[in-house]
């Protein structure tokens, strides 16, 4: 590819390209020097697992290694710890380090599912955030206002709705940015809900000498809900360390006005294609269904092999299509001490299969019908359950279990 088409390459799928002059300048100038620019993505690893959201911008950065540039992965170890108050309608709770590098360990097995890793840079900011001194913080911060800072749409509506704003809430873009000024960042990568921060690192970077990096943005990716921002707290993601199955069956759960732009995002469909398959969509020459199948072909081959992918989609079709049991169904001991005369309520039962990571997210998920017993929606989350050998439970359309009691 020549520097135009690399430009229109990354230009793909983005939200935000500042600026595409920027941005072929920097080409020119590694191209001149022969050598890589400095790309950047940072994640705070706040949770252990990664899902599709999160691919979005790794696509993105696997884009530039196509191109012909290693990239940097940059674990924000140190700010995990202050928490990133983009779009927080309240304060995050603090982590410990143990927590942190535990995540970040986590992270960095499952980057490589789409990063090429002889053309990743794996860096943690607190080598340089750490031995920070008071004076070069100091400095740093005086290099913009709290006027702009609470400008933000995260801290307006806190003001408005009373909620508290951390001072060390205030430092976090500071940090990110100077992530930046650390790395001599030439491309720095994120969500459009990270834009405020991306700008500001590229704002600070000349008041140390540098050029000021390239914004690059993706979109969001809602999640199976149709909505919102694919989101753990929010139990709508399809993670990367899924099943073939559980990841085919969710992905087919997507809602069909989200197919194309998983397609854009998720898929390296050109597009050429792109545009005549939402034409048939629209023109309803082509059923959902079939483009769906397509999809979650697409998207599943990428993190399992082509024949667990098939095993996955003839699995589906059986189970989901047909309404048959799973050809294999793991099996749940449940001793008689642990029951009540063998009577569990079924937020108990959830907990004790698996089904359910805690307390709230079973009873959310019961009172949203999406657990049965045996084929009966069970909508009470205290009802007395009799516990039985051979009981089928199901979570949702992708989990199941079955009971053997002792």
């Amino acid at each position: 590819m020549n520097i135009q088409e690399q430009i229109q390459y990354i230009a793909r799928g983005t939200v935000d390209l500042i600026t595409k002059d920027d941005l072929l300048w920097k080409l020119q100038k590694a191209e001149r020097e022969k050598r890589s620019m400095v790309v950047k993505y940072g994640v705070d690893p706040t949770a252990p697992e990664m899902h599709l959201g999160h691919t979005v911008p790794l696509r993105k950065l696997k884009h530039f290694q196509d191109i012909g540039h290693a990239v940097t992965f940059l674990i924000g170890d140190f700010t995990a710890r202050i928490g990133d108050p983009t779009g927080r309608s309240s304060g995050r709770q603090a982590m410990t380090e143990e927590e942190v590098l535990a995540n970040a360990q986590s992270y960095k097995e499952q980057i490589f599912k789409i990063l090429n890793p002889e053309k990743t840079i794996i860096v943690y900011n607190s080598d340089w955030l750490k031995p920070l001194a008071l004076e070069q913080l100091i400095g740093l911060l005086a290099k913009n206002t709290v006027n702009n800072l609470i400008k933000r749409k995260s801290f307006v509506k806190r003001f408005e709705n009373g909620e508290p704003v951390a001072g060390h809430e205030l430092i976090y873009p500071f940090l990110q940015a100077y992530d930046s000024v650390a790395l001599n960042a030439d491309v720095e990568l994120g969500g459009t809900d990270q834009y405020f921060n991306l700008v500001f690192g590229r704002d600070l970077q000349p008041s140390y000498g540098q050029e000021s990096q390239v914004v690059v943005t993706t979109p969001l990716l809602e999640g199976l809900d149709g909505n919102e921002k694919m989101s753990k707290s929010l139990g709508n993601t399809i993670g990367l360390d899924a099943s073939a199955i559980d990841m085919y069956a969710k992905l087919m759960q997507i809602r069909d006005h989200l197919m194309i732009k998983y397609f854009t995002l998720l898929t390296d469909m050109d597009d050429l294609e792109l545009g005549k398959l939402e034409v048939a969509l629209a023109q309803e020459t082509i059923h959902p269904l079939d483009v769906k199948k397509r999809l979650a072909r697409d998207i599943t081959s990428q993190y399992h092999s082509l024949e667990q992918t098939k095993e996955a989609e003839e699995e589906f079709m059986r189970v989901y299509s047909r309404g048959e049991l799973p050809s294999s169904l793991d099996t749940i001991v449940i001793k008689q001490d642990q029951t009540a005369n063998g009577i569990m309520t079924p937020v108990a039962l959830m907990r004790l299969a698996g089904m359910a990571e805690s307390n709230s997210e079973a009873r959310r998920l019961i009172t949203q019908r999406g657990f049965s017993i045996d084929g009966i929606v069970i909508e009470n989350p205290y009802a007395d359950i009799a516990v039985k050998t051979d009981m089928i439970l199901r979570v949702g359309k992708t989990k199941y279990a079955k009971i053997a009691y002792e």
